[in-house]
């Protein structure tokens, strides 16, 4: 058998990683045998093997797999965006039970661990699972995640402390990385891809739902029974969909070949995760304490972000000099599309993550409602989303085109947020309702289609790493947006309140927008509003300048149909990697 590379400077002519046939299969004399293509990525890692053999569906499973008529392909989906829910809903549920779990654990100190834990862990390990999603069994990988969440979730249903509480976080944290990435994996096993704009429109569902009942149902818990259920609820959902998981979703196996575990090992980038772990841990560490917990000018911030410009600036050396096992593969993330994409999304989600962390606080102060109210009052930001996501799939599967989709959404979400900054105190209904409505329908059509942009452009191999640079991406933009958000919100109140009486900077940094309402007083009442006002404003005005970046990158991005081969070539699927042959 003759193996040729589909590395330029390996093979005497480039090869199309993304095309189904080889040209020299083509030309071969009629007597000599077909020539096989075989990708050589992490080939240095991979033993010879006598006879190596795969089972289950051929390359193109998704083909095969995809049975909508029946009730198993429903239970499959199904599953995963439970699994999918239970992440989503993870990060808004505790938005209202926090203080009830301080009291009772008298961890006033430690708030920010309960949502930094989860976020660290999340962002440090989501590019890992992008490699761990190439190279093993779908099924196996993602019941794995779903056991780990589990597990965390567990852990901080019967935390008898604080820390306890702060380590049950983060092993979720680790499952929720692996399970962000899995669903999507998931999707596009069952589905083919000129079929998959509709399935993939329920992700900004299930993200836009869990964001609108979270925070009811985390008040909900903590005012009617305890906070804990917040985390028991998730054992049963979990159990069920790994079930279903279990027994329904039938995967490719893997080929067949007898690996050292230090193979196993080296395949998974062990020195850039090493170095790319403690990066994010100090990047995410530095924006959740900057301007809050430390000044800016702080020397542990100042500690945290030269760390972080190191191991991130040697992960990036090693990526280059290592490619045969890098989790962030330059060819990859150089694409074209891929590039544009994973900045389309890391500003999406900082402009989404503004929007929908910083109108609550302005309904607080502005309407003085409390946060079950002001997450009702987000409503005509969340479902347009709903709404937008479905019509943003139709469209793309007819046209087969979800370029038009990632021009629409920012330009609805700039003419909403430009229209929030011009909010005041005494902003009537159909004002916030009609502008919200503007920046949900925008984010709707736009949730989606980065993932749909690297199954489109990258052979069926680098499809993992692909969609767990797309997570990746939002998990940092929306924790450096948020963080930019308080930043502007603690230097606008300092700036305007720091000549009250009883309110010195530390204090209006550190304490809630209830308690400052009280210690401010209501002869300045309306100071505090005007306050809150102008900083949420502001904010609000980072977020179009986010959304006009965002438009610049769906300018960037390829026109490629999803009903078309990599090459172009009308009807021609994706394809899979090639079944090892003998």
């Amino acid at each position: 058998m003759l193996l040729i590379s589909d590395e330029p400077q390996k093979s005497p002519r480039q090869l199309s990683p993304a095309s189904d046939d080889c040209d020299l299969e083509k030309h071969s004399p009629a007597s000599a045998p077909p020539v096989q293509c075989q990708p050589q990525s992490d080939a240095s890692l991979e033993p010879p093997t006598q006879s190596p053999t795969t089972h289950g569906p051929p390359q193109n499973g998704s083909a095969d797999n995809y049975k909508p008529r029946t009730l198993k392909f429903w239970l499959i989906i199904l599953s995963s965006f439970m699994s999918l829910f239970l992440v989503a809903i993870d990060r808004t549920i505790l938005s209202t039970a926090i203080p009830n779990i301080t009291d009772d654990f008298g961890s006033l100190g430690d708030i920010g661990w309960y949502g930094s834990a989860y976020m660290l862990t999340t962002a440090a390990f989501q590019l890992l699972f992008g490699r761990i999603f190439r190279f093993y069994d779908l099924r196996w990988t993602f019941l794995v995640c779903i056991a780990i969440f589990e597990v965390g979730s567990l852990l901080c249903g019967v935390a008898p402390n604080s820390i306890s509480f702060i380590v049950g976080r983060a092993v979720s944290g680790v499952g929720s990385a692996g399970i962000m990435t899995g669903s999507m994996m998931v999707v596009i096993s069952m589905v083919p891809l000129p079929k998959r704009p509709m399935i993939q429109s329920l992700f900004g569902f299930v993200f836009g739902f869990a964001a609108v009942v979270g925070p009811l149902i985390g008040g909900a818990f903590a005012r009617e029974a305890t906070w804990r259920w917040c985390f028991y609820i998730n054992l049963p959902i979990g159990l069920v969909a790994s079930a279903c998981l279990f027994f329904f979703l039938k995967t490719p196996m893997k080929p067949s070949k007898t690996m050292p575990l230090i193979q196993h090992i080296m395949r998974l980038d062990p020195i850039g995760t090493v170095l790319f772990i403690p990066s994010m841990v100090c990047l995410v560490l530095a924006l959740q304490w900057g301007g809050s917990t430390y000044a800016w000018g702080d020397w542990r911030i100042i500690v945290l972000f030269v760390i972080f410009g190191v191991t991130a600036i040697a992960f990036g050396i090693v990526q280059v000099k290592m490619p045969e096992t890098a989790t962030l593969p330059v060819r990859i993330i150089t694409q074209r599309s891929v590039l544009a994409g994973a900045w389309f999304s890391l500003l999406l989600a900082g402009a989404m993550m503004l929007c929908i962390y910083y109108l609550p606080i302005w309904f607080q102060t502005t309407h003085g409602i409390d946060p079950v109210e002001s997450g009702v009052y987000t409503l005509p930001l969340l479902v347009p989303l709903v709404i937008a996501g479905a019509l943003s799939g139709i469209t793309t599967q007819k046209t087969g085109y979800y370029v038009p989709a990632m021009m629409i959404c920012p330009s609805l979400m700039m003419v909403g947020e430009g229209l929030m900054t011009t909010f005041t105190p005494e902003s009537g209904s159909q004002q916030w309702i009609a502008f919200q409505f503007l920046v949900g329908f925008g984010l709707g059509f736009g949730m989606q289609t980065v993932g749909l942009a690297c199954q489109t452009v990258l052979p069926m191999e680098d499809v993992p790493t692909g969609v767990a640079i797309g997570f990746f991406t939002q998990q940092l933009g929306g924790a450096v947006f948020v963080s930019v958000g308080q930043s502007i919100l603690s230097t606008t109140l300092v700036s305007r309140l720091a000549d009250l009486p009883n309110l010195d900077p530390d204090t209006i940094v550190n304490t809630g927008v209830t308690e400052l309402m009280s210690l401010a007083g209501p002869e300045h009442s309306g100071l505090l509003t005007t306050a809150y006002n102008d900083a949420c404003t502001t904010i609000f005005m980072v977020a179009l300048i986010l959304s006009g970046a965002q438009l610049v990158c769906a300018c960037c991005m390829e026109w490629k149909s999803i009903k078309k081969g990599k090459l172009g070539a009308p009807g021609k699927p994706p394809a899979g990697p090639p079944a090892p042959t003998s």
